[in-house]
């Protein structure tokens, strides 16, 4: 299998009995999904959408790639929310190292973030890509006004029509009028997936291709993530046995999930799991808070409270058993600082033995903690782990009797903006 989980400090606080006896409400959410007969059914096109990717439309963004390539220096890519954080965790866990750099807009309102981007690339050849379902979102629509009036400064209009990609709504919505106002090359946003869930339709393809991700990779690891999750099976699927371990930990008290990794490319895909499972449960006074941590990184910071503190919470470590590259600790005569006895190993031994040692000091501490390992730290096995989470979140959100597909509570603060703002 790509991921493993291994469970062995739940000892204690996991019966083998609990597991058996969760079977039935699995099947039933499992049914749920496959049937399309849950709730929030008509969102569920991320469901089989790997296998539905063709070879021809991946061609086809991988052709305008070369072609943004040859007359653009940069990347500006405008989103927020799922329109931004699975383009930037796939770019930043594959070492940021893309064809063209990507540079992000549209996912806070910092006048000085947006000053200090547009100042960086005044003298690059820009491309950007500016994504929102409705364009009217607030974040990514204002971005895009003030990128577009540079840019208008910059090039002609027929110029633009190469330099600005639209990824939004088919027929309707504020960036589509834009769109075909002003002949702004576009790709559509499926109506059956949510914007958390859409790493895998254009909304994340589009980018990653035009930065030179390797994004054939990235959906065949989602396609293997579809067909071995696709089992009702709790022994022998992954996903749904970590989504009814966390089911059992919340009803056990456990409140908080922190997802830890001893890898610093994980931070921004923890950053979009966080997102995909606080967005899908966090509903009707239920759910489990999503945090996240970066190991050994933070074990200077935040291993206090992991080890001592309130007991609220359990810890999902995110390994990777083969990463890109190692290094060798080098041996020095002298020995001063006295690490002779790791010369010759890897860098990347000395971090497992630092998580192994975690892991155990947590669960003695009082923190259940499993462990997710990834075989390697490449696309395939990260658009294998997207589809795991999406699968594992859909299980979890029936569980607990919630839509995991909505987020009604997402629209709370922007009304209360709009007021104060002046909105007519």
């Amino acid at each position: 299998m790509s991921i493993t989980l291994n469970t062995d400090y739940l000892k204690g606080f996991i019966q083998p009995t609990d597991l058996s006896s969760l079977t039935a409400q699995v099947q039933a959410a499992h049914l749920g999904l496959h049937h399309k007969s849950g709730k929030g059914n008509d969102f569920l096109g991320w469901l089989d959408l790997p296998s539905r990717i063709t070879e021809g439309f991946l061609n086809e963004l991988n052709a305008l790639a070369k072609e943004v390539q040859s007359h653009s220096d940069v990347l500006i890519s405008i989103g927020i929310g799922g329109s931004y954080l699975g383009i930037r965790s796939t770019i930043e866990f594959l070492g940021g190292v893309s064809k063209l750099p990507v540079y992000y807009a549209g996912h806070n309102i910092s006048s000085d973030y947006l000053h200090n981007l547009l100042e960086t690339v005044k003298d690059k050849r820009v491309t950007v890509i500016v994504i929102s379902k409705s364009g009217t979102t607030t974040e990514p629509a204002v971005a895009f006004r003030v990128i577009k009036k540079a840019l208008e400064a910059r090039y002609s209009a027929q110029e633009l029509k190469k330099r600005i990609i639209c990824v939004t709504d088919e027929k309707k919505g504020a960036l589509r009028t834009i769109a075909e106002k002003s002949g702004y090359r576009s790709f559509v946003i499926p109506d059956d997936v949510g914007g958390r869930f859409s790493v895998l339709t254009p909304v994340g393809l589009v980018p990653l291709a035009l930065a030179g991700i390797d994004i054939k990779s990235l959906v065949e690891g989602a396609v293997k993530g579809q067909n071995e999750y696709s089992v009702m099976d709790l022994e022998k699927n992954t996903a749904y046995r970590y989504a009814a371990l966390r089911y059992l930990l919340y009803k056990k008290g456990k409140k908080i999930e922190v997802l830890s990794s001893f890898y610093p490319e994980m931070f921004f895909v923890a950053e979009w799991f966080k997102q995909l499972f606080g967005e899908s449960e966090g509903k009707n006074g239920k759910g489990i808070f999503p945090a996240s941590l970066i190991f050994s990184t933070d074990l200077h910071s935040m291993g206090q409270l992991m080890q001592d503190g309130e007991r609220n919470i359990f810890e999902t470590f995110v390994m990777i058993d083969k990463p890109r590259f190692d290094v060798e600790i080098p041996f020095e005569a002298e020995d001063i600082d006295g690490f002779n006895y790791v010369a010759g190993k890897g860098i990347d031994y000395v971090n497992k033995k630092a998580y192994e040692a975690t892991a155990a000091a947590h669960f003695e501490g009082g923190v259940p903690n499993m462990t997710l390992t990834l075989c390697k730290g490449d696309a395939f096995h990260l658009g294998h782990l997207y589809y795991f989470f999406e699968k594992a979140i859909a299980i979890h959100g029936y569980l607990l009797d919630v839509n995991p597909f909505d987020q009604p509570g997402v629209e709370a603060y922007k009304k209360k903006m709009f007021a104060l703002l002046g909105k007519k």
